[in-house]
């Protein structure tokens, strides 16, 4: 079982930035797969980045250009650095994790969820 726990989300205005952060109770380098997923009011939790243990990035469109995920095995975490924030971005986000060898975008392969931390952008 592996326990996630997310921080830094808040108020913003457009334009602003935020960094979010997730925390595993596990060796990160241990995980094959991790990103971030958000899900604003009323509408399906989407797919915003993923990070495999051998590199691979994906973005989904929304997020590329503006949104920079890293990790730190040595802290066990995760990060998210979202510049450039959009009222549309506004939406609860979730650090996500799956141990074995697939990685996506789908929340359908997702085998770990953190409780999620709150991002509000105003115009």
């Amino acid at each position: 079982q592996v326990q996630l726990v997310e921080s830094g989300g808040g108020s913003v205005q457009a334009g602003g930035s935020l960094r979010l952060s997730c925390v595993a109770s596990t060796d990160t380098s241990s995980i094959y797969c991790m990103g971030w997923f958000r899900q604003a009011p009323g509408k399906e939790r989407e797919g915003v980045v993923y990070m495999t243990s051998g590199g691979t990035i994906r973005y989904a469109e929304s997020a590329k250009g503006r949104f920079t995920i890293s990790q730190d095995n040595a802290k066990n975490s995760l990060y998210l650095q979202m510049n450039g924030l959009k009222p549309e971005d506004t939406a609860k986000y979730y650090c996500a994790a799956k141990m074995s060898r697939s990685c996506s975008l789908n929340s359908d392969i997702i085998e770990y969820w953190g409780q999620g931390t709150q991002v509000t952008v105003s115009s």
